[in-house]
């Protein structure tokens, strides 16, 4: 399970960026996720634990969110 830092998570927009702490990139974050995992939303600096997940887009997103 990868561990992050939230970058960013704007709720009126209900998305937002995971930054991954092994430096592979930033982790899209959309506000069901974190409503799933009971969170009412994300804060800068927050430490996450997460599974990415490929949509049938293609696109990938963080899911299974937990605080670090």
């Amino acid at each position: 399970m990868p561990t992050g830092t939230v970058k960013f998570f704007n709720t009126d927009k209900g998305y937002g960026f995971i930054s991954n702490e092994d430096g592979s990139g930033d982790a899209f974050v959309h506000i069901t996720a974190v409503e799933r995992a009971g969170m009412g939303t994300l804060n800068k600096d927050q430490r996450i634990t997460y599974d990415l997940e490929t949509d049938q887009r293609g696109k990938t997103s963080a899911v299974n969110l937990q605080s670090a």
